[in-house]
């Protein structure tokens, strides 16, 4: 069975991707993010969005308690409405869920971290987020053999069973190595990967990944995070990985972005 796991970026109009999943005709799985939803309803609850940035310059997300309960209801009750109900408008038989559901996503929680504050290095000890160590696909292969589409999100369980913050371009990843799935598709807000992040221009035909070691292009933001992604998949066996143009008219039939590889770097 041909297998795609789709991630649909939090910035890009999910209408145009659902309408393309009709057009596949082949079973799919979708991994979605949130961040717009996730900091508008911060906003409205007001709660404080703050960034942990690493000494390297990575950026993610300071997930306490508050922002975990704004994670969770962003996800579950903006985003993922609208992804499900334009996939069941499509004739697509989609069903939402999260990573707590059934434990789907199983996550280790990171320990004390540190992050970058007014130029100081400081530890961080309560941030609520964590990485996908385990996914529980045969909950997933059952629901594709009975002809549904999987809409999957975070958060993740973490080893308590309580919920923990993952980035969802790895978490799909993750996805998609479990299923033995034959591509990942990666959609975003950008024509793909560039060379140059400032010129829309640069777009490379192809991007070159080392099988370890710091991702070319994107030093920080959600690029890099996706660069990792997608060399995580090609490491796990899925054959091809794209970071796609989520924002064309056929974002998935008519497919527009970078083809992601992995080589091998001589001594």
């Amino acid at each position: 069975m041909k297998l795609t796991v789709i991630k649909c970026g939090g910035a890009v109009d999910p209408r145009p991707i659902c309408a393309d999943v009709a057009r596949l005709g082949t079973p799919c799985v979708i991994v979605h993010g949130g961040a717009p939803q996730i900091a508008r309803l911060a906003a409205e609850m007001g709660v404080a969005q703050r960034t942990l940035v690493s000494p390297a310059g990575v950026r993610s997300r300071y997930t306490d308690l508050a922002m975990l309960d704004v994670l969770t209801l962003a996800m579950t009750g903006r985003a993922k409405p609208v992804i499900v109900s334009a996939l069941v408008a499509s004739g697509v038989r989609a069903i939402g869920l999260t990573g707590l559901d059934a434990g789907l996503l199983r996550a280790r929680r990171k320990g004390p971290r540190r992050t970058v504050v007014d130029g100081r290095t400081v530890i961080v000890r309560d941030d609520h987020s964590g990485r996908v160590v385990e996914v529980e696909d045969a909950v997933l292969r059952d629901l594709l053999e009975a002809g549904f589409t999987p809409v999957l999100s975070p958060p993740a369980a973490g080893e308590d069973g309580g919920p923990l913050n993952v980035d969802a371009d790895r978490a799909a990843a993750a996805v998609a190595v479990a299923l033995g799935a034959d591509r990942l598709i990666l959609l975003t807000a950008a024509p793909g990967v560039l060379s140059d992040a400032s010129d829309d221009n640069s777009v490379l035909v192809r991007c070159e990944l080392s099988r370890e070691g710091p991702v070319p292009y994107a030093a920080t933001g959600g690029m890099h995070r996706k660069l990792v992604a997608a060399r995580e998949a090609l490491l796990g066996g899925v054959t091809e990985v794209t970071i796609a143009d989520g924002r064309t008219r056929r974002p998935l039939t008519e497919l527009s972005g970078t083809p992601v590889e992995v080589v091998e770097v001589g001594p």
